[in-house]
This record gives C-alpha cells, sequence and structure tokens, in this order.
C-alpha cells in the first residue's frame, strides 16, 4: 500500500543526510548489523537487525541531536538548549550538548523512570521534572524556551534531526548493499523520514516499511486523510513511539517515500522483546523491538529478499522490563494457569504435584479454595500458576491431568 502526498520538492533530501555523516564522524558510532536465523526461517528471507541499541546513549537519537545542535549559530549555542522527553531524545540532546560545550537544560516527565533521569544528568544536562504526561512537559520546555532565549530541540520535527536519523539509512546500505525491504518504528517520524529520503534517493527499489504500536498509531489515519491528525490518549508499552500526532515535515517525507505503514499489537510487542533478549542476546525496549513485532505478526509480507529491521533503541527500565517479559512469556504460552477440583484429604496436593513433575511442569504459584458454596463438602479448588515450555507443552500437561483423572475447569 503506498500514500502518495504531492511534493514536488523533499524538504531534506540526500546531500543534507551525507552532510550529516560527516558531521557525526568520530561521534555515532556505526552499529552493527546482526542476522538472526530465527526470523529468516521464519519468513523466508535473510533478516538482518541494526543494532542501534548498541549507539551511544542507547538509541539513533543522538544523531539528529547532535546534528540539530551543531547546525546552531554561535549566538544560539551560547543561549543554550532546551529539550523535552520521557528518556531517548533526553538522553541524546544531553549528551550531544556536552560534547560541543552548549548548556542543555531537558524536561521530563514526573514519573519518567529514574535510571533515565540519571543517565540524563550524567550526560550534563540541567533535568526539570515537570508534568504528569509529556504533553505537559512540552509545555514546559517551550515556555522555558520562550521566557530565557534557549533553543527548543524538537525531537523529530526539524530538518536537522531527520537528516541526522538519516544516517541510519546510509549505514544500512553500506552494511546490506543487496538489502529489499527495510523496517523502521515511527512515533513522530523522524527516523523514518530520514532513512527514507536516504534509501529511496540511492536505492528506489527498496522498500522502506514503517511500524507504529497499534495504540499509538497516528499515522494510518493521517496518511488517508492527507494531513496530520492527533489521536487522542495513544496507549501502548512502546513509550518511544507513543506520540498523538505526526510531525508535520516528518510527515509529507513519509507520505512521499514511505511504502507502508504496518501496526502492531502489544501481545507482538512483548514477544519480539522476548525473542530478542533470548536469541538475538540484546536488550531491546519496546519501541526499538517494534520492526521484529511486524516480523512476527506478518512473516508472510517480508520473502523476496533480505530485509533489515532497525532495533531503534535499547533504554528500558528493568522495572518495565520484568513487566513486559512476564507478559510476553504469556503470549508465547510459556505460563499456564488453571482451576482444578481434588479431594480434600491429605496426599491429595502431592498426588497432583506428582503428575506435573512427570511433564516436567515448573509450579510457580499454589493456592486453595475451600469456602466456595460450589464446592462439595469433601472437594477443595486448588489453582496454578505453571512455567511451561509452550503451547504444546501446555496442551501436554492439560492431557496428562485429564490421563489422571483430574477436571480442568479452566
Amino acid at each position: 500500500m503506498n500514500y502518495r502526498v504531492p511534493q514536488p520538492v523533499p524538504q531534506v533530501i540526500l546531500d543534507d543526510v551525507r552532510g550529516a555523516q560527516k558531521m557525526l564522524s568520530g561521534v555515532s558510532r556505526v552499529t552493527a548489523m546482526e542476522g538472526s536465523r530465527h526470523l529468516s526461517a521464519l519468513t523466508g528471507s535473510p533478516v538482518h537487525l541494526k543494532c542501534e541499541n548498541l549507539q551511544r546513549t542507547g538509541s539513533f537519537k543522538l544523531r539528529g541531536a547532535y546534528v540539530r545542535i551543531a547546525c546552531l549559530r554561535p549566538e544560539q549555542r551560547a543561549a543554550g538548549v532546551v529539550a523535552a522527553s520521557a528518556g531517548n531524545h533526553a538522553q541524546g540532546v544531553a549528551l550531544a550538548s556536552s560534547l560541543l560545550g552548549v548548556r542543555s537544560t531537558v524536561f521530563m516527565p514526573v514519573g519518567a523512570p529514574l535510571p533515565k533521569v540519571a543517565a540524563t544528568q550524567e550526560y550534563g544536562a540541567d533535568v526539570r521534572l515537570h508534568g504528569q504526561v509529556v504533553d505537559e512537559t512540552f509545555l514546559a520546555a517551550q515556555e522555558y524556551a520562550d521566557r530565557t532565549g534557549a533553543v527548543f530541540i524538537h525531537p523529530f520535527d526539524h530538518r536537522d534531526i531527520i537528516a541526522g536519523q538519516g544516517t541510519v539509512g546510509l549505514e544500512i546500505l553500506e552494511q546490506c548493499p543487496e538489502v529489499r525491504t527495510i523496517l523502521v518504528g515511527i512515533g513522530g517520524g523522524g527516523l523514518a523520514a530520514g532513512v527514507a529520503v536516504a534509501v529511496k534517493a540511492l536505492r528506489p527499489d527498496v522498500r522502506v516499511i514503517g511500524v507504529q504500536a497499534a495504540g499509538a498509531a497516528a499515522y494510518p489515519p493521517s496518511l488517508r486523510a492527507g494531513h496530520p491528525i492527533s489521536i487522542d490518549d495513544p496507549n501502548t508499552m512502546a513509550d518511544g513511539i507513543k506520540v498523538g500526532r505526526p510531525g508535520d515535515i516528518p510527515f509529507d517525507i513519509i507520505g512521499e517515500l514511505v511504502d507502508d505503514v504496518r501496526t502492531v499489537s502489544e501481545d507482538a510487542l512483548s514477544s519480539a522483546l522476548l525473542l530478542c533478549l533470548e536469541r538475538a542476546k540484546l536488550v531491546v525496549e519496546p519501541a526499538g523491538c517494534s520492526t521484529v513485532a511486524a516480523l512476527l505478526s506478518e512473516p508472510e509480507l517480508y520473502g523476496g529478499g533480505p530485509v533489515v529491521a532497525v532495533l531503534s533503541g535499547g533504554n528500558v527500565d528493568p522495572l518495565l522490563l520484568q513487566r513486559i517479559l512476564r507478559h510476553g512469556m504469556a503470549a508465547a504460552g510459556r505460563y499456564l494457569s488453571l482451576r482444578l477440583r481434588v479431594t480434600d484429604r491429605p496426599g491429595a496436593l502431592a498426588g497432583l504435584l506428582a503428575v506435573l513433575s512427570v511433564v516436567d511442569a515448573n509450579v510457580l504459584d499454589v493456592s486453595h479454595v475451600r469456602t466456595d458454596p460450589r464446592l462439595g463438602l469433601t472437594e477443595v479448588e486448588v489453582e496454578l500458576q505453571l512455567e511451561t515450555k509452550g503451547p504444546e507443552h501446555c496442551a501436554e500437561v492439560a492431557r496428562s491431568l485429564h490421563g489422571a483423572g483430574y477436571k480442568v475447569m479452566s
């Protein structure tokens, strides 16, 4: 599916991206490209992972932030810069400013994860916590810019930011010249727009496909309407792409150059994060593995040649990671919850656990209910939480319980 917005002259061109690449030499890393045998077997095409989660500050954001600040006039640098972000952009601006000797102030939501706040401070920014949601944080940062004269560094809606992010596309073509499809996560659209500018100028035959979380997918309705549309209350675990409205500049570029925008579910995101951790040994945040989620969700769409999936970031709060991993394991059939009734007598529970032991199901939790009026006089209800090896193992557990005479209620 191709959405085309009339745009005779792109606002960012290949020369801008090449200029950004020269600026970033010695500053940003040329991140690794790792093959994935599991995803290759799933899609029928070689799949490579572009590891921007291993970039300095843990995401691609340093690229655009550095180029934007480096292009400021001397008097603008002297006034300092200000940004608003829940994490990745904050760290990119903080480090870029420190490298360029520019004072930075970063506004972050009150509930921002402590590791991200601490990292932003360590990179040299003056961090100010304001607002419960990023929209409130944005307003505070813009008011600060108006009051002090500091330059507001937008996370995606500026041509210098897009040019910097586009250097990811140049690296992909250098590292995997045979590529046929590139998958890029989309929030506001800066990364996808930059990659599309670079790739389509040099290899118009390569498909560039954007990926959004279904709960924060502003691009599909906006592209259908032909102009940016805001969505109310975007909701997704992928906070790096949790953006309610496309950026104006990225929107025009994406409408002209990106071949399609797909959406992925929360279950797919958590499964993708788990796959990256288990199979690729890579820590990737939910937004960063949205491209892998797209491959898992619709592998049949990506045959016909090598695929590169951009892992855009790896900054994930450990507490959130723990919850996501549990969710991902449940979505992958690695947990099984069930209830059954047994006779309330000594040894009944031991007999039940013995059956589970034979089929190698690990019991995580067990609880008894004796007070339900639906229970018989000599019955007790047992609720079990089991760790299993996948859907087939779950079915084997159910068959074994049934064969032993137990009636599974759920």
